[in-house]
């Protein structure tokens, strides 16, 4: 993967832990939000992972006026033929990019959640297998901005993954400034794996052993975030199961077959704080995760 590092990092300048949890999501089979202000960066780390790897890529710019049946695709009616035809949405791609995927109702909201879960999209009576492999990277503007739509809990749950852009450092940011446009290095990227690579890469992810002692800790985890009073609702079990995939898609890519308490750690905030809501409602996503993680004592 050192190739795809190398290439990522020189499009989006000054942003590797964002990159390698982007890598690690994608290798782990989840789903991306990316939440910031506009013009931090989103839309283009977006379409960097699409030209890297290689994958077929669909935007769709979500508003309040969007229709689930412009996402999924809809039966058009063919005059010539006098019969109707399926004519699939950009949903049917390997990466879509939802764009400020909050500015839609929560009725277009909730038209991804089958096709985040089981990708697949069942229409007019008939289920239509998604593309193999198949993301979603969704971009999300803060809540407090204008004409913002929550996202549902069930919804943020389908995101294995949330992370923040944050401004550049000032060397990126000078860099950025004074040299060529990120877009247009991006129309000259060439892909540096296939996406049957990814679809292997995934395998070995999957292959990461995973120890009592780190099953235990990551036990201890889920549990603390269920007993303790600081949050409203604790993590699920599905959250449990994409945090041991995430932290063993993060320890493949330090080159380790054996999943530690310390790639549990690293994944951990931004696995879990999204899903976690503060009783005083006060803390950011990434705060909630971190307290856990200050609470909670690596098994000996």
């Amino acid at each position: 993967m050192a190739p795809v590092f190398d290439q990522l990092n020189q499009l989006i300048l000054g942003k590797e832990l964002q990159i390698k949890l982007s890598l690690s999501c994608l290798l782990a089979g989840g789903h991306l939000l990316l939440e910031d202000l506009p013009g931090m960066g989103k839309t283009v780390l977006s379409h960097s992972l699409a030209a890297v790897l290689g994958l077929d890529y669909n935007r769709v710019q979500f508003t309040n006026d969007l229709l689930p049946a412009d996402l999924l695709g809809a039966s058009i009616y063919q005059a010539d033929q006098q019969n109707f035809r399926f004519m699939p949405g950009p949903v049917f791609t390997q990466l879509l990019l939802a764009d400020e995927i909050n500015r839609a109702t929560p009725k277009t909201q909730s038209a991804l959640l089958e096709a985040m879960e089981e990708k697949q999209v069942s229409l007019e009576g008939e289920t239509r297998k998604l593309p193999d492999p198949f993301f979603v990277i969704a971009t999300q503007n803060p809540a407090e901005q204008i004409g913002t739509s929550p996202l549902p809990e069930s919804q943020l749950d389908r995101f294995l993954i949330r992370i923040e852009m944050g401004y550049p450092v000032k060397d990126a940011e000078l860099a950025i400034l004074s040299g060529v446009s990120r877009r247009q290095l991006l129309q000259q990227t060439q892909h540096s794996i296939r996406p049957d690579d990814l679809i292997t890469y995934q395998h070995s992810v999957a292959d990461v052993e995973c120890s009592a002692m780190a099953l235990e800790y990551l036990y201890e985890l889920l549990q603390f975030s269920r007993h303790s009073s600081l949050f409203v609702n604790g993590l699920s079990t599905r959250a449990g199961l994409g945090l041991l995939n995430a932290a063993k898609a993060w320890a493949w890519l330090d080159g380790s077959d054996h999943l530690l308490p310390a790639h549990i750690q690293a994944v951990f905030p931004f696995v879990a704080g999204h899903r976690l809501q503060h009783t005083e409602g006060n803390h950011s996503p990434l705060r909630n995760g971190e307290l856990i993680l200050e609470q909670v004592q690596v098994p000996r």
